[in-house]
């Protein structure tokens, strides 16, 4: 039987949670030294912003929600998600929204800017393992399965391939396959969505031509070392420059003049440029074993909501942030991708931590008895 008395949270995961935000912290503070040759947004502003909303409020809001019972969740798995589709549907309205390098995602606030996509991927896991945990018995079924899992998630592409976001709805993408097979789908029902997936990748690379950029400078970088191909090319030299223990924190050369977004989706380069290759396999280590013990509350949790909660919350982390690191070392297609509790976005750092607030309240009702 399961037990609704709360036991201690796993200090483990929080011990690991708070190093990965006060290091992440370090490192985007350093690469935000290089704004100073730069001009536009000064360091002072940005690294204000990145504390304020990212740190601090983040760690409120990972406070706050850890202490609410995961499963009252459920109650309002709905309203959560269709407000989060609200909002970022509503980046298209005049006045409010925010377009930046042919892409609108931004919600203009007045004190700073949101990116309610971040919210978005709160939404869909909590609606999608209240979905599953509700019909995981019936799992296999057309009707009950496949087709409505195909809705939910049609219903989220649809809304990020309009603004458009690519790249965030194949992370959710990735979230949503591993919540639907824990729950117990099919294997031939995941080799239909993957052979979809396959299908509607082709067919966006060629409705969208940064998309077929992307691919074609992936496999071809040095075509263009100039226009398309820059940043990977200057990205790599970053990386190859930090050696085995790299520059030194606050060294890197990379990050004033020769390395697009430093402070975003470029920024692990920075890191790898100043703590070179030992720095580099610290921080996958770090994400590894974050994800690990995620994973293992996932196993120990009483109930498949639970279950369905910490998959879909951790499967996000991971993937956004080996995409992005991959992504950086010509292993992958670049994908703008931030990378989590590094990069800049304080709404990004909020949404994760308050993904991991909902991680570590299910942890505290862990059990090593069978899913209910």
């Amino acid at each position: 039987m399961s037990t609704n008395k709360p036991k201690s949270v796993d200090t483990v995961l929080i011990a690991i949670i708070g190093l990965m935000v006060a290091g992440g912290f370090l490192i985007f503070s350093s690469a935000s030294l290089g704004l100073m040759a730069r001009g536009g947004a000064s360091f002072g502003s940005v690294a204000f912003n990145q504390f304020v909303f990212g740190v601090l409020g983040g760690g409120g809001v990972l406070l706050l929600v850890s202490n609410i019972y995961y499963r009252q969740w459920r109650k309002y798995a709905f309203y959560l998600f269709f407000v989060s589709l609200f909002l970022t549907l509503a980046v298209f309205i005049p006045g409010i929204g925010m377009s930046h390098a042919g892409a609108t995602r931004w919600l203009d606030i007045g004190i700073t800017t949101i990116q309610p996509s971040e919210f978005l991927k709160i939404g869909f896991v909590v609606y999608l393992a209240t979905w599953l945990s509700g019909v995981h018995n019936k799992i296999e079924s057309f009707k009950y399965g496949l087709l409505p899992f195909m809705g939910i998630v049609g219903a989220v592409g649809f809304v990020m391939l309009l603004q458009p976001d690519t790249d965030t709805f194949m992370i959710m993408g990735f979230a949503g396959m591993a919540m639907y097979m824990t729950a117990g789908a099919k294997w031939r029902d995941l080799a239909l969505i993957m052979l979809g997936a396959i299908i509607m990748l082709a067919v966006v690379a060629f409705a969208r031509p940064y998309i077929m950029d992307r691919l074609t400078t992936f496999m071809h970088p040095e075509a263009d070392p100039l226009g398309s191909g820059y940043q990977i090319q200057q990205s790599l030299i970053a990386v190859g420059s930090g050696g085995i223990s790299g520059r030194g924190f606050g060294q890197s050369i990379q990050k004033f003049e020769y390395l697009p977004e430093p402070i975003g989706d470029s920024i692990f380069a920075v890191y790898a440029e100043e703590f070179g290759f030992i720095g580099t396999m610290m921080l996958i280590i770090s994400l590894v074993f974050l994800t690990l013990r995620g994973y293992k509350t996932a196993t120990q949790s009483n109930d498949i909501f639970g279950t369905l909660l910490v998959i879909g919350f951790m499967t996000i982390i991971i993937a956004q942030s080996f995409l992005n690191i991959a992504a950086m070392v010509a292993l992958a297609p670049l994908s703008g991708l931030p990378l989590p509790f590094i990069s800049h976005g304080g709404t990004s750092l909020m949404a994760t931590l308050a993904s991991l607030g909902i991680v570590l309240n299910v942890s505290k009702y862990r059990t090593f008895r069978k899913l209910s």
